[in-house]
């Protein structure tokens, strides 16, 4: 066994650690749109064409950048990724967390699993905590110009970089590496071992998996946006999460709280473990 449990955060973005979803911190504004018209038109050719909501949105993107005659560059993502607001206590709360579970001797890694882009969270604030961001993202042509979706990620895709986490795999195009077996004492980060952050019911799969095989599932809310709090109080009654929290992130929030009690448990269920298997030797 490790002398040390690793401890993953794995975090939805949007409505989780930001207020809103990315795209209304500039892109939107820059191809001439309003958010309830931009998301409008995407769920017009979701239902129209009986598409995915993730490839529709991408789509609209690129169609609406073009007419605009805006180019959309990796960087360019990454531009606007760094207008993105974030909630209260989002920017020091990596380094939080991380000297809590130095404390404790646990090593803490923190995760994006989202249906958001992956090029405008590596250009947000928080980008360089994460250890891996999994979220949907383009194909560049050799102009390194965005030309056609590369990665689709809905609610249920979300579900399979639990598993590559489990394992200790980071690529996204892997499928055959997270569909070996394995034996539970050698998967990287075990389930009990995951701390699920999310916002609402598409984020359910993902909470459930976690809660079910023994981890945390947290289903935070923006206090200000009425109906959001019953939401994730549904979400409790329905036992699909462990805890629910106001989507602040301050040392003195319920969220901290809540997760160094996390923390102290995968520390002790840990030794006790190591003490057990190690029984008369």
């Amino acid at each position: 066994m490790r002398n040390n449990p690793i401890v993953a955060l794995i975090y939805d973005f949007d409505g989780t650690l930001s207020p809103g979803n990315m795209q209304e911190f500039g892109f939107i504004q820059a191809i001439g749109k309003k958010p309830e018209e931009f998301w409008k038109m995407s769920d017009d050719i979701a239902v129209g064409q009986d598409a995915s909501n993730i490839l529709s949105y991408m789509k609209l993107m690129f169609d609406e950048a073009k007419k605009a005659d805006i180019k959309l560059r990796r960087e360019d993502f990454m531009a606007f990724g760094k207008k993105i607001e974030l909630f209260d206590g989002v920017r020091g709360w990596f380094k939080l967390i991380n000297n809590y579970g130095k404390e404790r001797g646990v090593t803490i890694e923190h995760y994006i699993n989202s249906s958001g882009l992956a090029e405008m969270i590596e250009g947000s604030p928080i980008a360089k905590e994460f250890k891996r961001i999994f979220a949907c993202s383009f194909l560049y042509n050799e102009q390194g110009e965005a030309e056609w979706p590369g990665v689709a990620v809905d609610y249920t895709a979300k579900t399979q970089f639990l598993f590559k986490i489990n394992k200790g795999i980071l690529s996204i195009r892997d499928n055959k590496l997270v569909n070996e077996s394995q034996l539970e004492e050698n998967k990287r980060v075990p389930f009990p071992n995951m701390i699920y952050f999310g916002d609402g019911e598409t984020d359910v799969p993902c909470m459930k998996i976690v809660k079910m095989f023994g981890g945390n599932s947290i289903a935070v809310y923006n206090p200000r946006i009425p109906g959001k709090k019953e939401t994730a109080r549904k979400l409790l009654r329905q036992s699909r999460v462990n805890f629910i929290t106001p989507a602040l992130y301050t040392k003195e929030s319920r969220t901290y709280k809540v997760v160094c009690s996390i923390i102290d448990r995968i520390r002790i269920e840990y030794d006790l473990q190591k003490l057990a298997k190690f029984q008369g030797r």
